[in-house]
């Protein structure tokens, strides 16, 4: 018999153990080779195992455990022929059936005939129930042919232990262990509330211009591109352009020292099926339009689906985050470490503002920069988010060079 043992690969630098998430096969099952056998959770992403040989399997691990990076999770029987049908399962015995004897089911008793007094209040039971503002539909009359008695509306209601104070409504609860990612992200969160010293800074833009672009080209962008022009790519390009007017806000710490970046790799984050993730686009600053609506579908497409990879979501020195798809007004984002600032985008509301000493209504944008005061000053925080502002309030003049369609490449 040839055994194979399957173990934990390194799913990247620095991550020492796993959990396992779900077990996609039952022990006994036939495997072939590269099939998806588990997911597993380190600190950074949910992964898939596969396969690395054909054969029957058999399981080492439970769901929930957390495994070491080269621990024998299963073993695979190379030798195991493979089942007829190419069956992925293996079939449990079926038990005979054994002939139960047959009962007569009781006869139902005919229900009493109604009449017009069935589901009739009495006047005094019509006047007790108008006072509790209970409807008459909703009570079982015990009284002659039906009718609802005075009794009857008393304790309409009423809960059944006969107390007013007492409660019907469920007092369940469910422990459930937090998976690694959610573990980690907690962990990382609250350190990043101890160890600096953040700070939030707001100002608003006008979506008008970024509207009428929209309205004007999505579908033959939409044509020409295969994917569509949404407003992360044109917030993307006003980043962009504000980091390198302020290169602090694309620095980190490290230790004593500073490190700032003349590239700028984008986090953006993703709400997925595992919680909040954040891929990152590459040297964003080089990206047209185009490229990155497509980098961002194709990284979120992968994080939805639990295919994103550990590289794809390390390394960016800036994110965004847009709370705005859920509703959000207002918020303080949190930094994602080791980076220096994240930018919140919020829901976009037609409001009130003045234009030219004139009241006019506008789609209206919150914008939350949060920052490490110990690596970026108020000047460069203010002058960054005025930066990102005047990107999205003009985007024609400031990100498009002044030919709209030539900067969607139509």
């Amino acid at each position: 018999m040839s055994v194979l043992e399957m173990k934990v690969p390194s799913p990247g630098e620095s991550i020492t153990e796993v959990e396992i998430a779900t077990w996609l096969v039952k022990d006994g099952d036939y495997v072939e080779k590269d099939q998806p056998i588990a997911e597993v959770d380190s600190d950074k992403a949910t992964l898939e195992l596969p396969a690395e040989e054909s054969g029957v399997i058999t399981l080492k691990a439970e769901e929930g455990d957390t495994v070491e990076v080269g621990q024998v999770v299963c073993l695979i029987d190379m030798s195991a022929s493979k089942p007829e049908g190419a069956a992925a399962t293996k079939e449990t015995p079926k038990e005979e059936k054994k002939e139960e004897p047959k009962q007569e089911t009781p006869k139902a008793e005919a229900p009493a005939p109604k009449t017009y007094a069935t589901g009739t209040p009495s006047p005094a039971a019509k006047k007790i129930l108008d006072e509790k503002g209970v409807d008459a539909s909703q009570v079982k009359g015990s009284g002659r042919d039906g009718r609802i008695t005075k009794d009857d509306a008393e304790r309409a209601g009423v809960p059944a232990m006969g107390s007013v104070f007492s409660s019907t409504g469920s007092r369940a609860s469910k422990a459930a262990k937090l998976s690694s990612l959610r573990r980690k992200l907690a962990q990382r969160l609250v350190s990043v509330k101890n160890e600096t010293a953040m700070l939030t800074t707001f100002n608003e833009v006008d979506m008008s211009e970024i509207f009428r672009i929209r309205k004007q080209y999505k579908e033959e962008f939409a044509a020409k591109h295969g994917v569509g022009l949404g407003f992360m790519s044109f917030f993307t390009k006003a980043v962009t352009r504000a980091l390198q007017m302020y290169p602090e806000v694309n620095s980190m710490l490290d230790g004593n020292q500073m490190i700032s970046y003349d590239f700028c790799d984008i986090s953006v984050a993703v709400s997925g099926p595992k919680g909040l993730m954040v891929p990152v686009v590459r040297n964003a600053e080089t990206m047209s339009f185009r490229g990155i609506e497509a980098k961002i579908k194709e990284l979120a497409e992968k994080a939805r689906n639990g295919k994103i990879t550990v590289d794809e979501m390390t390394g960016g020195t800036f994110t965004i985050t847009n709370g705005g798809v859920f509703g959000s007004m207002l918020s303080t984002p949190i930094i994602n470490p080791p980076q220096s600032a994240i930018l919140g985008m919020h829901n976009i509301i037609q409001r009130p503002v003045a234009v030219d000493g004139q009241v006019v209504i506008r789609p209206m944008m919150y914008l939350a920069l949060s920052y490490d005061h110990r690596v970026i000053d108020g000047r460069e925080s203010v002058g960054f988010l005025v930066a990102v502002k005047e990107g999205i309030d003009n985007p024609v003049e400031v990100l498009m060079g002044g030919d709209e369609r030539r900067a969607l490449e139509l």
